[in-house]
């Protein structure tokens, strides 16, 4: 059974920038909207199987790829926490979980 996904608000404004950038520098929506249905097709494989992103120095936090994003989540007993999503080609040194 698929558990309760909940979203930062760090994450929804994440996944809204990224979105934007994609639309706004493409002129198009059409890879916003690939990369949408990419990133929720991941999300519900999580909440299918939170085991399956690979783990952080931290105990309850792991991410999974999507293209060139790391989705950082927190998996509970009972729900999964999208903390953010973090664009991999950013200094590393600046994500802050």
């Amino acid at each position: 059974m698929a558990k309760k996904v909940n979203w930062t608000f760090r994450a929804q404004q994440d996944r809204l920038e990224i979105l934007e950038y994609w639309a706004n520098r493409n002129k198009s929506k059409v890879y916003s909207a690939k990369l949408y249905k990419s990133i929720s097709n991941h999300i519900k494989l999580i909440a299918q199987a939170p085991e399956i992103g690979k783990p952080t120095e931290f105990p309850e936090v792991r991410f999974i790829i999507v293209i060139d994003y790391l989705i950082y989540y927190s998996n509970h007993a009972d729900n999964i926490t999208i903390l953010t999503i973090w664009d991999s080609r950013r200094n590393p040194a600046k994500l802050k979980l």
